[in-house]
């Protein structure tokens, strides 16, 4: 049974690093009572948890484990390796954020009796009327909003991001001057759960079959066999292991395990259709201009909505888009309000 929550309390996901170290100091400066929990999803996760423990030694706060280890495999590494082997690439945090970090942390904030949670995303929050809406970043160069956007109006109302506002320099000199050892921790890169970034090796011990095929020139000709579909995605440039004389990157992966090269300059598209689209506030109306991130790092592309229900979103870009990779996501803002987003089915040219 949920005990009542208390909204002056605020449960912070703590991982090790410098932001969610941060995070909870900012919280406490205003006035909030702050509890640490640190998720473990996997062994990889060890470390961080330690890291976690120190952090909150040292800013006082009570400390938590939350072991979600099982929905970790069953919703973000299954999910993950099954992708890649049928040729698409998955963004395993924006499946993780929705099905378990947020929903753990969710969790573990009732079964103690606390009304908010936070984390050290680059992200803001804001209600408008009775919705609530993820916000980007004050810093254009770490916004996380993107990977963000799949998150219910259940989580966001209580979630609170007050690493948002800031720019990642002053958070490493609050870090500093709190005397932490996070202070000068470098930002994680890879995939959490394959610390060697090696995901080939990863999904092959994990007992997964991949497709095999051609590697094929953007005439058609077959080129060599290739060690499976998992190795490769769209838009990839490198570790192609052909000479054709000029710049190719990955065009398509077919149904049947062939990898379509093509050469650079062609790897543009016009538009794009998502699948499993989530909207805050209702459907898009169509022919409305939008903005979209293609991929997180992006600084936003304008388009047009042509299609929106429950099924799928058709966006018609302004101007030609890279890489638009089936498996990836679009996210799709108003300014800097996250209004919708999916995962991309097809690209189109």
């Amino acid at each position: 049974m949920t005990k009542t929550l208390d909204y002056k309390k605020v449960l912070v996901g703590v991982s090790g690093g410098v932001d969610s170290s941060v995070c909870v100091d900012l919280l406490k400066k205003q006035g909030l009572e702050v509890e640490g929990v640190v998720i473990r999803f996997s062994p990889e996760s060890d470390e961080a948890v330690e890291d976690a423990r120190k952090v909150c030694e040292k800013l006082d706060i009570p400390f938590h484990i939350a072991d979600a280890q099982a929905d970790f495999h069953k919703y973000v590494v299954t999910p993950f390796c099954q992708n890649y082997v049928s040729g698409r690439t998955p963004n395993p945090c924006i499946v993780c954020n929705p099905h378990v970090k947020f929903a753990t942390l969710i969790r573990k904030a009732d079964e103690l009796g606390i009304g908010y949670i936070a984390t050290g995303h680059y992200a803001q929050t804001e209600k408008v009327g009775n919705i609530c809406y993820v916000k980007k970043a004050v810093s254009t160069a770490k916004d996380q909003s993107y990977m963000l956007y799949r998150l219910p109006q259940e989580i966001l109302s209580r979630l609170i991001l007050p690493i948002g506002s800031y720019e990642k320099p002053e958070i490493r000199d609050m870090a500093g001057a709190l005397e932490l050892f996070t202070a000068d921790k470098p930002d994680s890169q890879e995939i959490c759960f394959i610390p060697d970034g090696d995901y080939s090796t990863f999904i092959k011990n994990l007992g997964y079959k991949t497709k095999y095929g051609w590697l094929m020139s953007p005439e058609g000709k077959r080129l060599r066999r290739h060690d499976g579909v998992h190795n490769f995605t769209i838009g990839q440039r490198k570790g192609l292991g052909v000479a054709l004389g000029k710049p190719a990157f990955v065009k398509e992966i077919t149904e049947k395990g062939d990898v379509l090269l093509g050469y650079a300059g062609e790897e543009f598209f016009t538009g794009v259709e998502l699948s499993s689209p989530v909207y805050p506030a209702g459907y898009l109306e169509a022919g409305s201009q939008v903005t979209v991130k293609v991929r997180s790092a992006s600084k936003g592309d304008g388009a047009k909505v042509v299609h929106s229900d429950s099924e799928k979103i058709i966006l018609e870009f302004s101007q030609p888009v890279r890489a638009a990779a089936p498996g990836q996501s679009v996210v799709i803002y108003n300014g800097d309000y996250v209004i919708a987003g999916g995962f991309i089915e097809k690209a189109i040219k």
